[in-house]
């Protein structure tokens, strides 16, 4: 089982493709760290926000998880570079997702931070000067910030740091739902470009990201997901006020963790009930936190794609053609 663990929605970004900024938690109604002694084991453990280097207790958060966890990775804006820093120094066993929304100019306009990209660069640079591995960023994929995918992908590996991406999602969670890829041609042909990238490497990790940028292009397209999402019972989501969750993107609960114990909740009816909404969910969204597990689940799907189009060039694939309209075929072949 994998968990994502949302510890506030403070946040000092104020992101264009997320409004959670605009509806923070205060921080007496967040989750007590005590309280995550209720958890089960996991395979994998997300800590995420809002901003979670705004919480003053997150070295305590850190420390109840860890025992619960094979690998905890911590998404975070980077502003707070001391912050993080001196947590990071105590914890160097715990991973770092950063975000950058572009490069400098575009990323600033994005995320509302002034100086976001510098301090987020000086972050990562501080983080890999102290030996840490699992360290790297990501990009929330949209029409203004497509054409810099590319330049992202090539600095952070120069910097051999990880490279993560998703695509612009409406969930109550975001407090948007108007969020959508308007050039869907040039910001497909952005993503096909990174697949042919990640296929190159010769790493096994960067082989499955190809796939999962794949899936990318085919939710820009509106196509069915690539494969059975199966949030509620491979994965939850705890809000900051405590509530178990199937995902973050469906505003459904599953129980609540102050009041029951996470076993209790898990066999509820009221978190079966939530899983025949997942089963019948069409949202078909495809995001890290659902389709990483199910690439895990459904290994030999994407494992057959990846031999087809990396060990097989004369049967590849054309990812962008399989979901295009006609009429835009010849400028999407790279």
């Amino acid at each position: 089982m994998e968990g994502i663990i949302g510890t506030t929605y403070r946040c000092n970004a104020k992101c264009y493709m997320c409004g959670t900024w605009k509806f923070p938690t205060k921080p007496t109604e967040e989750i007590r760290p005590e309280l995550l002694k209720k958890l089960p084991r996991m395979t994998f453990t997300n800590i995420t926000g809002g901003e979670p280097f705004l919480r003053n207790d997150i070295q305590e958060i850190v420390e109840i998880v860890r025992p619960k966890t094979k690998r905890i990775v911590i998404s975070t804006n980077g502003f707070f570079t001391n912050r993080i820093i001196e947590f990071a120094k105590d914890n160097r066993d715990v991973g770092f997702r950063i975000s950058l929304e572009g490069l400098p100019r575009t990323n600033d306009q994005l995320r509302g931070i002034k100086n976001g990209f510098d301090k987020s660069l000086r972050t990562l640079l501080e983080l890999k000067s102290l030996g840490l591995k699992d360290i790297g960023f990501g990009i929330t994929i949209s029409d203004t910030n497509a054409k810099d995918l590319l330049e992202l992908f090539r600095l952070a590996n120069s910097m051999s740091l990880e490279f993560a991406t998703a695509v612009t999602h409406n969930s109550y969670y975001f407090h948007k739902f108007d969020n959508q890829i308007v050039d869907k041609a040039m910001v497909a042909g952005e993503l096909n470009k990174l697949i042919w990238e990640f296929l190159k490497s010769k790493r096994p990790k960067d082989w499955f990201r190809a796939y999962f940028n794949y899936g990318l292009i085919n939710y820009i397209y509106g196509g069915k997901r690539l494969l059975p999402c199966e949030v509620g019972a491979d994965v939850f989501y705890l809000d900051p006020f405590g509530k178990i969750r199937p995902c973050n993107g469906m505003d459904e609960i599953m129980g609540d963790l102050e009041t029951h114990d996470f076993g209790d909740i898990w066999q509820s009816a009221e978190a079966q009930a939530a899983r025949n909404k997942v089963a019948a969910c069409a949202k078909n969204c495809w995001m890290i936190g659902s389709a990483s597990p199910a690439m895990k689940k459904a290994f030999a799907k994407p494992a057959k794609w990846i031999i087809q189009n990396k060990f097989l060039p004369g049967k590849r694939d054309q990812f962008v053609l399989d979901f295009a309209d006609k009429h835009l075929r010849e400028e999407l072949i790279p």
